[in-house]
């Protein structure tokens, strides 16, 4: 008898388009009291359709987030690094309590730091720069962890070696939404859980004849992607994965239903 079951689900961020003056007006009266701006709206509205859909592990966040990263770390002016770089935390701080309030155990993506695109004008020194950037960025995600965030996806364009060797850790995630298969093997030298699409995922394979792989997550899966997954995979090392970048209200309804199987 065939029997249906269901893959783990997880999202690494969204991307909200930026509301017109009415809907963002009346978002802000529903959630009067708090100190909100645009940002805060556009964290609000990447979370919310996971819980509706009762994504398992879900992220608030998205590349939208370098808006914040750059308002909060003081020595930058016009996207240049003019002095020393320093955290000024408190609204960082405010994001990350509204999440927890949102979701208790929900992530939050950010952009990877060279996403950013911040020229250095001040340190002079490619690897001391990168040093600077990457300090910034533990601060930012210690303080957000502090306030109850789970743990960090960063997103990425391409994957840099100084990045992954600072920042790679349990609680921080690296994910590309369209990488190459160099950037995948750069990847899978310090991360042996990787977010894949479905184009992808036999290059992740291959792969494995070089790198350790303990789990896969799926973007966007289909039957096919899943039966090549559990191919080379247990069930419990392969996650349904989502990065929203539309407008749809189902996508992550959607994937919910996508994340099921037949045995």
């Amino acid at each position: 008898m065939v029997k249906r079951r269901k893959l783990a689900t997880r999202a690494f961020g969204a991307e909200p388009g930026v509301p017109d003056v009415s809907g963002l007006a009346a978002w802000i009266t529903e959630h009067r009291g708090r100190e909100a701006d645009i940002v805060t709206y556009l964290l609000d509205q990447s979370l919310a359709p996971q819980v509706r859909a009762e994504i398992g592990s879900p992220c608030a966040g998205g590349k939208f987030y370098a808006g914040r990263i750059r308002q909060c770390i003081a020595g930058i002016r016009d996207n240049r690094a003019i002095g020393e770089l320093h955290i000024d935390t408190p609204a960082i701080i405010e994001d990350a309590a509204g999440i927890v309030v949102q979701r208790k155990g929900a992530w939050c993506a950010m952009p990877a730091p060279h996403v950013l695109g911040i020229e250095d004008a001040h340190y002079g020194d490619e690897e001391e720069w990168s040093s600077a950037l990457c300090d910034a960025y533990r601060t930012i995600m210690r303080t957000m962890r502090d306030t109850g965030v789970a743990g960090h996806v960063l997103i990425a364009d391409r994957m840099d070696n100084a990045e992954l060797a600072s920042l790679t850790g349990q609680k921080t995630f690296f994910f590309a939404p369209a990488p190459e298969r160099e950037d995948l093997a750069t990847l899978m030298e310090y991360q042996q859980q990787v977010a894949a699409g479905k184009d992808q995922l036999q290059a992740v394979f291959d792969l494995t004849n070089e790198y350790t792989l303990r789990k896969l997550f799926i973007i966007d899966p289909d039957p096919a992607a899943i039966r090549l997954a559990l191919s080379h995979l247990d069930a419990d090392q392969v996650v349904a994965g989502g990065y929203c970048t539309d407008e749809s209200g189902e996508y992550w309804k959607d994937l919910v239903s996508n994340a099921e199987y037949t045995v």
